[in-house]
């Protein structure tokens, strides 16, 4: 189980601990093998050092001394030689063993041995070379002197001095610059190969204390690869634990620029990429509803599989806010709770608050619990407390609770109770409960094949003048699939049966309402393909026409209240539907025929689709009877014709179209096209039109936009990234975006500028600033979800580290 998707960095740790940021960009919470099986693992212990007896070095190479031959009661002094520095030594020592190499070496076997001129000493993975290096084997010590190195694996160390115990991996090192590169352990995708994480620095001396384990003096620490880097963080003190994977800074500055931005006492932070307890940085931004809009969040990283956050908020129009959120996760349960709360709105004088929890619980292997509930003290809580379009606008908060049992491969029960907060419009019915037993069996006698719905539900609302009842529904269905390689055709006949036991119906009256409707269709379709080539390219094109038969007799049906039925969207998809509404509590006459014809071209190398084509109409014999509310019958024999385009019309240049014509009044109902020219990753420019004719009298719900949209280099590490939605109807810009990104390698700073308009009188200006330090800290607001959300195309030029916390992307 996972909850969210991991983050590829982790902010900055600050005063005690750190940890990663809260909501959408949170890493997964894990289920430890520890937390179940109750085991340990251990490294075996290494083998003890052994230094060989000194040999002489041949005419124009370097002596070596080599393990593991036994030293002799009495040592004998090291021969001196001279000549060009050799290759070096390509055969394996054995695990443990120590060789010495250098241009000159003398010493005493089994106690000491002086090499000087390019000497090198190694032990397994571990090199240290220097000008001087005197190896006490004794006490299993060595003391490099002048353009010391020490290399272990991709970990690297430089200074003019350096003493080190190599086994117990203890010593010092004067003046050192180093760099320590690990593997990142935070959870990846499938597939994903886990990320490396690198940083280093310099020190006025680094401390070995044991594996793994570093502590310097006058410190910096980088993710920057650069000798002279762009940001660090500066500490008196400052310890590097490669077991616990953390790092603790004293007396610790970060500076950006050569600038001092912040400082704390106590810091800690992550070295590569695991969640941990503490402050993470600060996320600020601004808007014309909250005005200046600061919050430092704490994490409590309580154990792998369970977190918190604590995010106090400061808004500089509306107050103080506390957001708390809290994470678990177990082999049979997943879920969280958010709480939001403004004691008092200093706009308009409020207590104002926001919860919501969400969980999932595997009770048995076959038997799951889910519950979503949601909800806020006013109606305008997003409006006022959020900077995002899509939360301002919201309309209703769901509150459902559902168990559901999973029989068999081929059906399934469940129960669920269902009610919500409207925000804006009328409430829906509540579902007080809503039982469902679905099947869908294939293969039975003949080649048939089965499926059934079952469905009863009580409607509640809490308006007296609104109907009330149970519904119960019984849907069988029998087809009859006939496939074969080049088509296919498949019968269907099925039996609608509902029953309404109303309390209240139409009129305020009791009243039982039964409804019995056999339906037929017939689905069918043709495969063809041929070789074919376009703009001197090779394909295989297909042709794919399709037509779906549906006969459904008439019932009238006024009589029954409209619970949860509303007319589909007319759509490619919806055209081969068996009914035109959904819910249940409207079965659509019809006697209708739809046909369609879909081409493709599809790349015969890789496979891909590179163009798609379809036009679809539907039929009718008979005038429409059945309707909702309000709503007028068809009496035309042709729906209206939909048409779909999409695919790349040049190798870097993808267009999407769709349209729906109406033949009887000719005119467009509706249009939409969008091109994206897009020829590498971080460059995409974006053109959409959309066209709605509307279905009111006075088109007042007419909609017609224009937006252009993109990102691109500018040069210099800088991108400009944008977008402008502009209502033709109404002749005003209704959303726009203006965002620049600079990219300086181990560091990206962004800001953006976004203004939306739900209607013309509301207008919500905000405004996102975040500066990202590769792997340690996120200062400010991020806007890449709403870049992302915003820009088709859009690339993060690098990972994100943090994202704000409540009621922001």
């Amino acid at each position: 189980m996972r909850l969210r998707t991991q983050l590829r960095a982790i902010p900055l740790l600050l005063c005690c601990f750190s940890g990663p940021a809260l909501a959408a960009g949170l890493p997964p919470l894990v289920v430890s093998p520890d937390l179940m099986g109750g085991g340990s693992a251990r490294t075996p212990a290494k083998p003890a050092p052994a230094v060989a007896p000194t040999e002489s070095a041949p005419a124009g190479g370097r002596p070596a001394a080599k393990t593991p031959a036994p030293a002799p009661a009495a040592a004998t002094p090291a021969a001196a030689a001279t000549g060009t520095k050799p290759a070096q030594a390509t055969s394996a020592l054995p695990p443990g063993a120590t060789e010495v190499r250098a241009r000159r070496i003398r010493g005493t076997r089994s106690v000491e041995l002086l090499a000087e001129g390019d000497a090198e000493l190694q032990r397994d993975d571990l090199l240290l070379s220097a000008d001087k290096l005197t190896y006490r084997e004794l006490d299993d010590e060595a003391h490099a002197e002048g353009n010391v190195r020490l290399r272990r694996g991709e970990d690297s160390m430089s200074g003019p001095e350096a003493r080190l115990k190599l086994e117990e991996r203890l010593g010092s090192f004067d003046e050192p610059t180093y760099r320590i590169k690990r593997q990142s352990t935070a959870p990846v995708q499938p597939g994903e190969t886990p990320r490396e994480v690198a940083g280093g620095g310099s020190a006025d001396v680094l401390y070995f204390e044991g594996e793994n384990q570093y502590r310097l003096k006058n410190a910096t620490w980088s993710t920057c690869e650069a000798s002279d880097p762009d940001w660090y963080l500066k500490a008196s003190d400052l310890h590097l634990d490669y077991d616990r994977e953390l790092g603790t800074a004293k007396g610790a500055t970060l500076v950006f620029q050569d600038v001092p931005m912040l400082w704390w006492p106590w810091a800690e932070f992550p070295l590569v990429g695991q969640r941990q307890s503490g402050f993470l940085a600060p996320t600020f931004g601004m808007s014309n509803k909250v005005g200046l809009d600061i919050s430092v969040p704490y994490y409590w990283n309580i154990a792998p599989n369970y977190d918190a956050t604590i995010a106090p908020r400061v808004m500089g129009r509306r107050g103080v806010q506390l957001a708390t959120e809290f994470r678990y996760l177990t082999p049979t349960q997943a879920g969280e709770a958010r709480v939001e709360y403004l004691p008092r709105d200093n706009v308009t004088g409020e207590e104002r608050a926001l919860g919501s929890f969400q969980h999932t619980q595997v009770i048995t292997p076959s038997l799951f619990a889910a519950i979503d509930w949601n909800g806020v003290t006013d109606k305008e809580y997003f409006e006022d407390l959020s900077s995002r379009v899509s939360v301002a606008s919201r309309a209703n908060l769901v509150r459902k609770g559902t168990l559901t049992y999973a029989g068999s491969e081929w059906w399934n029960a469940s129960a669920l109770v269902q009610s919500y907060q409207t925000l804006s419009g009328g409430e829906p019915y509540r579902k007080l409960p809503q039982l469902l037993l679905n099947a869908n069996r294939g293969e039975l006698i003949g080649g048939s094949a089965f499926a059934f719905r079952g469905e009863y539900v009580q409607f509640d609302h809490p308006e007296t003048n609104m109907p009330e009842g149970s519904r119960f529904t019984l849907y069988p269905q029998v087809s009859l699939p006939f496939e074969r390689a080049g088509y296919y055709v498949t019968p269907k006949v099925g039996v609608h049966y509902t029953q309404y036991d109303l309390d209240r119906d139409l009129t305020g009256n009791s009243q039982s309402i039964t409804r019995s409707v056999p339906i037929f269709s017939v689905d069918s379709g043709l495969f063809f393909e041929r070789d074919t080539s376009l703009l001197g390219r090779d394909f295989l094109q297909t042709l794919e026409p399709r037509v779906f038969y549906v006969k459904t007799p008439f019932r009238d049906q006024t009589d029954i209240p409209v619970f949860d039925s509303s007319r589909y969207d007319f759509g490619l998809a919806q055209i081969f539907s068996e009914n035109q509404y959904s819910g249940g509590d409207r079965i659509a006459d019809a006697n209708q025929v739809t046909a369609a014809v879909t081409t493709r071209l599809i790349d015969p190398e890789t496979g891909g689709e590179r163009l798609r084509a379809t036009v679809g109409q539907r039929f009718y014999f008979d005038d429409q009877r059945v309707t909702l509310p309000g709503e007028e019958p068809r009496t035309g024999r042709r729906a209206d014709v939909l048409g779909l385009f999409s695919g790349y019309v040049m190798s870097k240049t993808w267009l999407d179209s769709n349209i729906q014509y109406n033949p009887r009044d000719n005119w467009t109902e509706r249009f939409n096209a969008g091109v994206r020219y897009q020829p590498d990753f971080a460059k995409a420019l974006n053109l959409s039109y959309r066209y709605s004719r509307g279905r009111l009298a006075d088109e007042s719900d007419k909609i017609q936009d224009l937006a252009l949209s993109g990102q691109w280099p500018l040069g210099g590490g800088w991108y400009g990234v944008g977008r402008v939605t502009r209502s033709l109807t109404e002749d005003r810009i209704t959303e726009a975006i203006a965002g620049i990104e600079y990219d300086g390698g181990c560091w990206v700073v962004r800001t953006a500028l976004h203004r939306f308009a739900t209607d013309p009188n509301d207008v919500t200006q905000a405004v996102f600033v975040q500066l990202e330090l590769n792997d340690l800290a996120s200062v400010g607001t991020s806007p890449v979800s709403l870049l992302k959300r915003s820009v088709a195309g859009y690339g993060k030029i690098n990972d994100p580290v943090s994202d704000r916390v409540f009621g922001a992307e």
